[in-house]
């Protein structure tokens, strides 16, 4: 063999190298790296999610039935003592806590610090539940509003579903565990926010329903407000106003001066920081639990839900789409109130849902790892600091877990979704300013 010759399939190789298409750097990265959501929100981790709160729901169910050891009452507790209230007649008594623990101590056994403020159109609901066994009422009721929560969920989020369900988990599994209605506010807050964007005024409907916990909707009301949806407005009054007076009508006039005393009883044990400060995600409890005085923490409260909620003006006249627009206005909701909970957050995933295919689509690996990081120690802070406070409880390491921790990371996780919506600016759609009328991404529109 001649000593610079190449053996045929030398050069054949060499040959079918050449003829090779150059590879796409972009590509290979993708499919050598895929980014954390396409990790994480596999349909075998959604499956085993789905299963594992179906598990936690049947094991408080039987929990309820006195097949497993008793816990200490929940939220779900006092809604279906509160129903039971409704049946006998005193609901009233149940906005003087005083009062209340009488009537835990004589339906239960058991007494615990459960007040009850909700607005009177609540009542009608929890007594709706109270007829039936409590481990029965807590499936029907949970499991009803996490089933319409989900599939309003899938429906904003289409195709990325699966992405808001994993960022989601912590407050999927708090809203589970204690048997509260955030599913039900969320499911409210999400038909709404598909109503504004196909230019509904039926979209006032599940907006008007929101005055049972009305806060939520602030977000959501500002938003019509500015983008001048009148009629959506006027359904929602009229809704409203019609809850107000069926709840007069059955529970008497005589509901209103106690829910208003239940009120005043909330704000001072608030301001004596009676609640479990932890377990919020509002700036003031973050600051009430570092002993910063009750005034100047709710000065800082209503500073940053002005600011806030001035975000969906901003949004408007920056021209940003629609989608981001009610996105913003749903996560604002989440900003106004001192007294919110982390049983709150489902608003925030139907806030995930609506912005996540721009924030994906805009957002650098960091910053996608930092949306999931902050979302889920927001959501899942309360939750494991009051493990933590339970199993320290008498101790002096108790005090260590009653920083309220999870504000500071929720108001960055806004700041962060704010910076990376801002570059989606020069992509926005001509006249996007005006009416919140359209399609919803993956949503096809249908005739109003």
């Amino acid at each position: 063999m001649p000593k610079h010759s190449i053996p045929r399939t030398d050069r054949l190789g060499a040959t079918m190298m050449d003829l090779r298409p150059e590879p796409d750097p972009g590509r290979a990265a993708s499919v050598q790296h895929p980014r954390l959501h396409e990790r994480l929100a596999t349909p075998f981790v959604v499956r085993m999610l789905l299963l594992s709160l179906a598990a936690v729901m049947l094991s408080k169910a039987v929990r309820y039935a006195g097949l497993l050891p008793a816990q200490d009452l929940t939220d779900f507790d006092a809604f279906h003592i509160a129903g039971r209230m409704v049946w006998r007649g005193d609901i009233a008594q149940a906005y003087h806590l005083p009062a209340l623990l009488e009537v835990q101590r004589a339906l239960t056994g058991d007494q615990a610090f459960l007040p009850w403020t909700y607005p009177p159109p609540f009542n009608l609901v929890v007594a709706a539940l109270a007829p039936l066994p409590i481990g029965l009422a807590y499936l029907v009721f949970v499991g009803a509003t996490l089933a319409a929560y989900l599939l309003v969920l899938r429906r904003i989020a289409g195709p990325h579903f699966a992405t808001v369900v994993v960022a989601l988990a912590p407050s999927l599994f708090v809203a589970v565990a204690g048997g509260q209605n955030g599913f039900l506010t969320g499911t409210l807050a999400g038909l709404t926010g598909l109503g504004l964007l196909r230019g509904r005024a039926r979209a006032g409907l599940p907006l008007g329903l929101m005055v049972i916990k009305p806060h939520l909707a602030v977000g959501l009301a500002v938003c019509a407000l500015v983008t001048r949806r009148w009629g959506c407005l006027a359904v929602a009054a009229a809704t409203a106003a019609l809850a107000l007076a069926l709840s007069t009508a059955v529970l008497g006039p005589a509901i209103w001066p106690a829910f208003l005393g239940g009120v005043e009883e909330a704000k001072a044990f608030l301001a004596a920081g009676a609640y479990p400060l932890f377990r919020m995600v509002s700036v003031y409890a973050w600051l009430r639990s570092l002993d910063v005085p009750a005034a100047l923490a709710l000065a800082a409260q209503m500073a940053i839900a002005v600011a806030v909620l001035g975000l969906i003006p901003l949004a408007l006249r920056r021209g940003m789409p629609p989608r981001q627009i009610v996105g913003l206005a749903a996560l604002a909701s989440l900003f106004v109130s001192p007294y919110a909970y982390d049983y709150d957050l489902p608003l925030y995933g139907v806030a995930l849902a609506l912005l996540l295919p721009d924030l994906l689509g805009r957002a650098s690996r960091g910053e996608a790892v930092a949306l999931f990081g902050l979302g889920w120690m927001a959501g899942g802070y309360g939750f494991v600091a009051g493990g933590l406070h339970d199993a320290l409880v008498g101790t002096q390491a108790a005090s260590s877990v009653e920083v309220a921790l999870a504000a500071p990371p929720f108001l960055l996780l806004l700041a962060l979704i704010w910076r990376i919506l801002r570059r989606e600016r020069a992509a926005a759609m001509p006249g996007a300013a005006g009416p919140l009328v359209g399609p919803v991404g993956p949503v096809s529109p249908v005739p109003a």
